[in-house]
């Protein structure tokens, strides 16, 4: 792994954390309250790519797992992953990979470059796949049925498609600088 690689993993870890000061919004219906922090996750999987997404997703969750304060409103430790949010934590986990593979798959359609493919393999992962498996996660933890816990989680999708939305466009903008320093 190249200097250039492990500086821009380090960087993308040090934006989730950073994105963790902003104060969360909470829902009283659900424990989880609306963070900012997976924003950086889209980012991390958008920029990164698979490969180093993935690690630094997994930096961050490992600083999370030996307790450090690097989670919205300073949680951390080994509780966070078996609490309520550790269907999102174990989804963060996945996604920057889940969204290498469907932006590849989405290419096929839409072209590569397009905003469209970005923003729809942003959607499919983030919202979609995140929160199927943070719905089963939380209806088992909270010993609920799937449907409150779906319910419940669709308080959500708004605002995570606008982050999405936002990450799609960010990442088509700093793309072509990223890959052209390559």
């Amino acid at each position: 792994m190249k200097t250039r690689d492990v500086t821009q993993i380090a960087l993308m870890t040090a934006l989730i954390i950073a994105l963790a000061f902003v104060p969360a919004i909470p829902v009283a219906i659900i424990p989880v309250p609306i963070v900012l922090q997976n924003f950086g996750i889209m980012l991390a999987g958008l920029l990164l790519g698979g490969k180093k997404g993935t690690i630094s997703v997994a930096i961050l969750m490992a600083m999370v797992a030996v307790g450090l304060p690097v989670l919205t409103g300073g949680h951390g430790g080994a509780i966070s992953f078996i609490g309520p949010s550790g269907g999102y934590l174990l989804s963060w986990l996945l996604m920057p990979s889940l969204m290498a593979l469907f932006n590849r798959l989405c290419s096929t359609f839409v072209d590569k470059n397009s905003f469209w493919n970005v923003l729809i393999s942003t959607i499919i992962v983030s919202i979609v796949i995140s929160y199927s498996i943070a719905i089963v996660w939380i209806s088992v933890q909270m010993h609920i049925t799937l449907g409150q816990s779906l319910l419940a989680n669709m308080l959500f999708i708004p605002g995570d498609i606008i982050k999405a939305v936002i990450a799609a466009f960010v990442a088509k903008r700093l793309l072509p600088i990223i890959n052209k320093n390559a």
